[in-house]
This record gives structure tokens, C-alpha cells and sequence, in this order.
């Protein structure tokens, strides 16, 4: 298989195929389902196991179960799935256990929509962990980056998520799977992995949920040994002409398409820079001072009507400039008019 016109969820499951992806444990969301469809149809002729568990909790924690076994384990979901699945989430991180877990955002809260969206930006890395979150903004990146994750969830010992909106997941795009990033070389062997009776050679048994010092213990190695390490090493941007642009757009996914659209329009009104965030955890806060001396204001396009990117937009502004949110409207999904409008109301107000 070389390049292939795909849907972004099949384009995901398959790229997870040929990461080596051996079990898939989930359950049918809207926008996401085409994902749970892709596996039941191909995982099982090509070695691995799929299951369609009897909800989003199941199906976390027996991502959980076959990861401590040492397996290469995915689920995925939306919004309303994915609040379900963040307690077991938290305890593989705590626990170091690796898995992947896409996430194909629509609208809420709680139920919501089927409308996509960009509304689960806040429900990653919050409270006493943190993990690898990527933001794809076509159907070749999402393919790429769940390929990739993998081998990141890994040599970290840690899950790793992808967060894409909805259009990402229900788009139709070209995918090259011969351009899938290199694998990760000297990837520690699975020594930790539960795989069989001690009796035998094998480990039966290991702590969950570490309690008293153990608890400790482990929140410190990870908040002073991994998380540095993935800030340092898997941090991800775009960064293009912000050195000497007027204004200066930074969104992700969706967003961050219809932002170059936007940029287009504007041409010969004013100068736009762009910084798309790649991973939204680790944040690039670093990103940001690279933008020059000329740029009067920092538009955050996000399709949801508060703003969620936004407070890290403006951690990483540092009061340097100011920043304004651009996105859905009481009657209306974010769109390029959205963003031009919006750009020439600031550009307007920031001139005098």
C-alpha cells in the first residue's frame, strides 16, 4: 500500500496496523466509529485482536490490561467517551504503561453534537500527569503522527494521544504509507511486561495504583525525569514568517487550515505569521519568541466559542502582545470569513 485516497480514521487505523498495532479494545462513537469499523474488518486477518467492548470504561481498561502484558494497544473516541476513559488513563501514566489513544473531537459538553470541534484540548495532561498529545491538520499527518506514536508511547513508557477534530477524522485525503516517519531504533525491551507464571521466567504480577511513598515516588521520577525529557525531545511546530509579520495566527487542526485561507485573503492588507502547535502537549511555548518587533496582536482561531488554546496562547505571549479568539458563533461554525473579519477588526483597532 502506497498512496491511497482515504477517509482520516481509516487513514489512522491503518497507519496503527503498520505500526504493529496487536490488539484494538473500543466502542462505537460518532465521529470516530470508521476507526473501531477499520480494525474489526482488517486486524483480525493480519495477527491481532480486535474487540468491541460493552463501553468506553471496558475498553480503557482493557487497553490498560493488554498494555501491562507488553502488547502495542490502541482504543479511540470522542468527547463523551474520552471523559470515561481519563481515570484509567491517568493510572497508566502513573503506572507507566504505554497505548495509544485517538481522540476524534465533536461538539459538546456533555453529549453535545455530532458537530465536529475542538473542545478536548483541556481534558489531556491535566492533574498529576501529563502525556504526548499530537494535533494533526490533514489526513497524511494523522496517519503519520498515530504511526509514530507508538514508538513514542514506547521509549517512554507513557500513553500517547492524538487529538484530531472531527473534519480530520471524516475528511477524504491522500496518504502515503511509504512515508510513514523512520521507526525508533533501540526501543527498551519490555522487561516490566506481565507475560507469563514466574515459575516459567515471567513476571504474573505488578503494583497498580502505587499508594504512600510509591505514589510519590513515581509522580517525582515522571514530573522530574520523563516530562522534561519529552518537553526536550518531542515538542513539535510550524513556525512560518513571524518574524516580521503585522499579525500572527496560531491555531491547530482544522483551524489551522482555515487559517491559511484567511492569510491568503489578507495578502497585501497586512502580513500574517503562523505558528501551528504540532503537539498540544508539550506546548511550543518557545514558538512564540521568535515573532519580531512589527507584530501589533495574536489571533487564536479554535472551532469552539470560548477558547481553549487560547491560555496557552497567552502563557507563551508573556504580555508581549495581545491576544484575541476567534471561533464558533451563537448561530455558525468557525470559517475563513470568520478569521478575516476578525483579523481586520484587530488590525483596525491595534493601527491607532
Amino acid at each position: 500500500m502506497a498512496r491511497v485516497l482515504m477517509k482520516g480514521n481509516e487513514a489512522m487505523a491503518e497507519a496503527a496496523i503498520q505500526a504493529g498495532c496487536q490488539a484494538f479494545f473500543g466502542y462505537p462513537i460518532t465521529p470516530q466509529s470508521e476507526i473501531p469499523e477499520y480494525f474489526a474488518r482488517e486486524l483480525p486477518p493480519r495477527g491481532g485482536l480486535f474487540l468491541q467492548a460493552e463501553s468506553e470504561m471496558a475498553a480503557m481498561n482493557m487497553v490498560m490490561g493488554a498494555s501491562a502484558a507488553g502488547g502495542r494497544i490502541m482504543t479511540s473516541t470522542s468527547g463523551p467517551g474520552y471523559c470515561l476513559k481519563l481515570e484509567a488513563l491517568a493510572a497508566m501514566a502513573l503506572t507507566r504503561l504505554p497505548a495509544v489513544i485517538v481522540v476524534v473531537m465533536r461538539s459538546g459538553p456533555a453529549f453535545g453534537t455530532m458537530k465536529a470541534a475542538q473542545e478536548d484540548y483541556r481534558m489531556t495532561g491535566n492533574g498529576g500527569y501529563k502525556v504526548v498529545t499530537f494535533a494533526p491538520s490533514d489526513v497524511q499527518e494523522a496517519a503519520s503522527m498515530v504511526y509514530e506514536a507508538f514508538d513514542i508511547a514506547d521509549q517512554y513508557r507513557n500513553p500517547v494521544v492524538v487529538m484530531a477534530d472531527g473534519m480530520i477524522g471524516q475528511m477524504m485525503g491522500t496518504v502515503d504509507f511509504e512515508k510513514m516517519p523512520a521507526r525508533r531504533q533501540n526501543l527498551p525491551e519490555k522487561t516490566w511486561a506481565l507475560r507469563g507464571s514466574a515459575s516459567r521466567g515471567g513476571k504474573n504480577s505488578a503494583l497498580l495504583f502505587p499508594v504512600g511513598p510509591a505514589h510519590y515516588a513515581a509522580k517525582s521520577e515522571a514530573e522530574t525525569e520523563l516530562y522534561p525529557a519529552l518537553v526536550r525531545n518531542e515538542t513539535r511546530v510550524e513556525v512560518t514568517d513571524v518574524e516580521d509579520a503585522d499579525l500572527v495566527f496560531a491555531a491547530y487542526g482544522t483551524a489551522a487550515r482555515m487559517c491559511r485561507a484567511a492569510a491568503e485573503e489578507l495578502a497585501g492588507k497586512m502580513k500574517i505569521g503562523f505558528i501551528r502547535p504540532k503537539t498540544l502537549w508539550p506546548f511550543p511555548y518557545e514558538a512564540f519568541d521568535r515573532i519580531g518587533p512589527k507584530c501589533r496582536a495574536i489571533i487564536c482561531p479554535e472551532i469552539n466559542i470560548l477558547g481553549q488554546m487560547i491560555d496557552d496562547v497567552r502563557i507563551a505571549a508573556a504580555g508581549r502582545w495581545p491576544v484575541y479568539h476567534a471561533g464558533d458563533t451563537a448561530g455558525d461554525f468557525l470559517t475563513p470569513e470568520n478569521i478575516i473579519r476578525k483579523a481586520e477588526e484587530v488590525w483596525e483597532e491595534q493601527r491607532v
